[in-house]
Parts: structure tokens; C-alpha cells; sequence
């Protein structure tokens, strides 16, 4: 009998214990006027980063004062699942530091979470799990409560395709070349002494005019010869002195052609009786004391014969005039032009092709890549220039069409031989593009940054940055006026749909009519959506598959007509 009464007492006892935990097992069984919700709803992705706001209402007289809630947000995607931090709730009675829901009165919660995006979360969703800690007990939901519906990963979208900068070339084909030199005359004289026909400058120019006429890319443009005559004695002695000079000088040269077996080069003659011009700027470089006298005297007499008298009087000055200035104005002076003509096009295309490097210089081979059509070859082109000459524009050229192809290691590689010291726009803003095909962000942004000489490519790549980096309103500024897929994202993620959509509208590449296509479901147009990813799928088949999990379609997922897409 004693046995039987032990067994009943344990029987008893047991049942209270499970009629306590019995409380807190109904709380599995959520009541009306439990809310979850979790906001953004789909949840967003921008700079890589996913924020969300859980938030929570409870009911009155549903939290047991003893018990722990702990409500874990899990992002369930294909291949695993990323939980989050946990928010706790506790009751009234429990000694911790947690958030208090009163049991009669119920209460709200909310909890903020951020977590670093990966592809494989696009299509996702976000389901809330609960475990009840009651007594050291724990005790999970059945089933978890779900709450968001998928990852808006619109941003993702951004074409890397930063701009590369070209380094120019100086290639001129035809190069002016010029040369001059003098012969001095004595005071009404017009032979010509042997000692200046001894000169540097005259055996210069000699050679100058002989070579240019026996060279098959040389031509000369002009040959000129100007007489002159000081400005002192009679002005008709003068006038024949100086056509007299110019017309010795003429002979000489005449003279030079003939020895050197050139025909058909003539010179230009001009005279000048008294070169009044040559006079006051002689006068004006001069050290002379009273210069600014001569010059008011020059000013205020057009008259040459009362200029002459004018100056005379000045006895003083006139015998420093006749010893420094007046011998250098009676001479001659022989002026040539010559044009040097470089390889014309078909030449230097059929040069490079064939290889003949050795026989350009840099000039000749930068602007020779410009003229084939081979884009390998042209790289290979701006590499010799590089090598032979340790050029940095070809270097960089090179890098350029490297970057194009999204031949990263190339590109790097060429614009490691330009040294760090070396301070180019384009060579920076090139280096910043194979950062960020490299995915330094912050560096690529910086070398932009410094890069603002190179124009609007840095800009536009400035653009590209702040898009990844959440920075929408200003990418928009970035992109201004590029007409770009990227313009119209940084402009519908900045929340201009309608700018969004007139960009767009511009561009005809594939992503251009996905954007369209999300325009038309923000705007609810079925068709602006249909007809779009249909050219979109058109252009580019591979969209098919982020079509069928973008949450910007989640309205469309279960339509007859969209599901035919695919």
C-alpha cells in the first residue's frame, strides 16, 4: 500500500511539472494579433552590404514571465543558409538583461540587422526561427515564421567597363624647318666681302638649302632675300643700295646652287631704302644713354629725310648711332623654309605589318598604330615603341587595349613599366581601371580621384565607383551626359524613374532593356515588361536566368505571359 501512495505522489507531481511547461508550450502556437514583419520586404542590397528591420507585436497575456525568447532572422538561399544575430526577449520575471514583454499588457520589438551580400542570396528568403528557454529547457517552433520574400540586387547590374585614356602622338607629317643667316655690308657698298662669306651662319644655311634640295622628302617652301639700306644719306643713293645688295646676294646664292648641281631653286627679292623699323628696334634693344630720346624723335616725324636731321642733331647721339647702330641695318638677310615630308599613311601601315620597326622613330610608330585595324597588332605595335624608345605612351597605349579586352594582367603588367614618379592623367586613370577589374574599390577610386585630367573617362569611372558604393545621387552627377546603361542604373537606383527611363531609352544594349523592363514593374506595366525582357532575352540569352529570380518581377512570377519567356 505504502508502494502504491509513492507512485501516485510521483504520478501527481509529474503531471504539475508538465502542466508549468504545458504553458509555455502553447506559446508555439502564435495567437491572433502576433505580428512579424521585416522591412525592406524585399530586402536590398546596396555597396555589398543587406540591411533589414525586423519588427514584432505580441499580444497581451501570451509571454509567460519565466520565459526566454530568442528569435533568430536565418537568409535561406540555394546551397545554405546565413544566420543572423538573434534578438531576445524575456519576461517580467526572469532576471536578465533582455528586452521585457509584459505579460498583460504584450509590447513590440525590433531588431536591425546588417549582413555582407553574396550572389547566391539572390534569390533567397528570410524566415524567422524561434526557441523558447524555459526553466534550462529549450524548446523551438515547429516550423519557422517567414518573412521576406527574396534580394533586390538591382545595383549589381553595373557594367564594369571602366574608360581607358590614350596617350597622344606627336606625329607631324610635314615638319617646317627654317633658317636664316646675314651679310653686312660697308657704308654705301653693296659688294660682298669674302670675310662673310666665312660666317658659321652662312656655311649653315649653304648646307641647309643644298641638302633640303637634294633630299627626296625635303622641299623648299621659300627662299627669301631682304635688302636693306640704313636710314641715313640720300634716299635714292639708299633705294640702289639696297635693291644692289639683295640682288649680289641673290648671285651668291645662284653661285652656291650651281657648285652643288642643284637647279630650280629661285629666291623671293625684297628691298627696303631705309629701314626705319630696323632702326628703332636696334635702338629700343640697346644700351644707348639717350634711346628713349631717339625714340620720341622717331615718333613724332613720319617725314624719313626730317627724321635723318632730327637725329643728326643730336651730335652727341648720332656718333654712338653710326658706331653701334646704323652698320647692322645695311645687309642682307637670307630667310629659308623647308618642308621635311614624312611616310604617308600606306607607307607607315605597310611598315608596321611587315615589322620594320628600326626605321621609325617614336613618333612615326605611335601614329602608325592608329592605322591598322588589328587590334593585337596594334598592341604589339605600342610595346616595341615602349621598348625601343622607353616610351610611356606606348606603354600605356597598349595597357589601354589590354583594359578593352578585360585583359587584366596585361594591362597591368604594361603600366608597370611606366615608373611611379612619371605624373600621367591617363596612365593614373588607367592604373584606377585595372584596380577595379581587380575589385579594389578604394584604390580605384583614389587613382580616379587624381586622375581628373584625363577628362570625362575619369569621370565616368568615378560614377561607376559610386554606384558600387551606394552612393546613387552622386554617380548620377558622375555619369551625366555619358548616355550610358550605367547613367540610367545610377539614375532608377537614385529613385528618377523617369530620367531612369529616358536613358535608358538611348542605349541599345541588353541590360538597357532589362532596365526598362524593371522600370515597367515599378510602374506596373505588364506589356513595358514583357516586351522588354523579350528583347532584352534577344540580345542576351544569359538575363533569362536572373529574370526568373529578380525580385523587381516577384509581381509577375506566377503570369502566364511572363513564365512563356522563358
Amino acid at each position: 500500500m505504502k508502494m502504491k501512495g509513492l507512485k501516485l505522489s510521483i504520478i501527481a507531481l509529474a503531471g504539475l511539472l508538465l502542466a508549468g511547461c504545458g504553458g509555455v508550450e502553447k506559446m508555439k502556437e502564435l495567437p491572433e494579433g502576433f505580428s512579424l514583419k521585416v522591412t525592406p520586404n524585399p530586402v536590398e542590397v546596396h555597396a555589398n552590404k543587406v540591411k533589414a528591420t525586423f519588427e514584432g507585436t505580441i499580444p497581451p497575456k501570451y509571454f509567460n514571465k519565466k520565459a526566454i525568447v530568442e528569435i533568430t532572422p536565418v537568409v535561406v538561399y540555394e546551397g545554405g543558409e546565413l544566420p543572423l544575430e538573434p534578438k531576445v526577449l524575456q519576461g517580467e520575471d526572469v532576471q536578465a538583461n533582455n528586452q521585457v514583454i509584459n505579460y498583460e499588457a504584450g509590447g513590440s520589438w525590433k531588431h536591425e540587422v546588417e549582413f555582407d551580400y553574396k550572389d547566391e542570396m539572390f534569390k533567397s528568403e528570410i524566415e524567422l526561427r524561434f526557441e523558447i528557454t524555459y526553466k534550462d529547457k529549450k524548446i523551438p517552433f515547429d516550423a519557422p515564421q517567414k518573412v521576406g520574400i527574396g534580394t533586390m540586387a538591382t545595383y549589381k547590374l553595373v557594367d564594369l567597363d571602366p574608360k581607358p585614356v590614350m596617350m597622344s602622338d606627336k606625329f607631324q607629317r610635314i615638319i617646317p624647318e627654317e633658317k636664316e643667316a646675314q651679310i653686312n655690308f660697308v657704308i654705301q657698298k653693296a659688294d660682298i666681302r669674302k670675310s662673310e662669306l666665312t660666317k658659321e651662319e652662312i656655311k649653315m644655311l649653304n648646307d641647309f638649302l643644298v641638302e633640303a634640295a637634294k633630299t627626296k622628302n625635303k622641299e623648299i617652301k621659300e627662299l627669301k632675300i631682304s635688302a636693306y639700306a640704313s636710314p641715313d644719306g640720300p634716299e635714292k643713293l639708299n633705294d640702289k643700295l639696297s635693291q644692289d645688295r639683295g640682288k649680289n646676294t641673290n648671285k651668291y646664292l645662284e653661285k652656291v646652287f650651281k657648285k652643288a648641281k642643284v637647279e630650280g631653286v629661285e629666291a623671293n627679292l625684297e628691298f627696303t631704302a631705309e629701314d626705319w623699323d630696323g632702326f628703332q628696334k636696334a635702338v629700343q634693344a640697346s644700351d644707348i644713354e639717350d634711346k628713349e630720346l631717339i625714340i620720341r624723335v622717331l615718333s613724332m616725324y613720319s617725314d624719313p629725310e626730317v627724321r635723318e636731321k632730327e637725329i643728326k642733331n643730336l651730335s652727341k647721339v648720332y656718333k654712338v648711332l653710326a658706331e653701334k647702330i646704323l652698320p647692322e641695318l645695311r645687309r642682307a638677310r637670307m630667310i629659308a623654309k623647308v618642308d621635311v615630308i614624312g611616310y604617308s599613311d600606306d607607307t607607315l601601315r605597310y611598315m608596321v605589318e611587315n615589322n620594320a620597326y628600326d626605321s621609325l622613330n617614336v613618333e612615326e610608330m605611335l601614329y602608325a598604330a592608329t592605322l591598322v585595324d588589328d587590334v593585337n597588332k596594334k598592341i604589339e605595335v605600342y610595346k616595341k615603341a615602349g621598348e625601343m624608345f622607353n616610351c610611356p605612351r606606348g606603354y600605356n597605349n597598349a595597357a589601354y587595349y589590354y583594359i578593352l579586352n578585360k585583359d587584366v594582367a596585361n594591362a597591368k603588367a604594361m603600366l608597370d613599366k611606366i615608373p611611379a614618379d612619371k605624373k600621367f592623367a591617363a596612365v593614373t586613370n588607367n592604373r584606377g581601371c585595372v584596380a577595379l577589374m581587380e575589385g579594389n574599390f578604394d584604390e580605384a577610386e583614389k587613382l580616379f580621384a587624381d586622375a581628373a585630367d584625363a577628362g570625362a573617362a575619369a569621370k565616368y569611372n568615378l560614377g561607376i565607383i559610386a554606384i558600387l558604393k551606394g552612393q546613387y545621387p552622386a554617380a548620377a552627377e558622375y555619369l551625366a551626359g555619358s548616355d550610358s546603361f550605367n547613367q540610367g542604373l545610377a539614375m532608377l537606383m537614385a529613385g528618377k524613374i523617369e530620367a531612369a527611363k529616358n536613358t535608358f531609352n538611348k542605349v541599345e544594349t541588353a541590360k538597357a532593356y532589362y532596365g526598362r523592363a524593371i522600370i515597367g514593374a515599378r510602374l506596373s506595366e505588364e506589356a513595358t515588361v514583357l516586351d522588354n525582357l523579350r528583347t532584352a532575352f534577344g540580345k542576351d540569352a544569359s538575363l533569362k536566368e536572373r529574370a526568373k529570380k529578380d525580385v523587381e518581377f516577384r509581381n509577375y512570377f506566377e503570369n502566364e505571359a511572363f513564365k512563356a519567356l522563358f
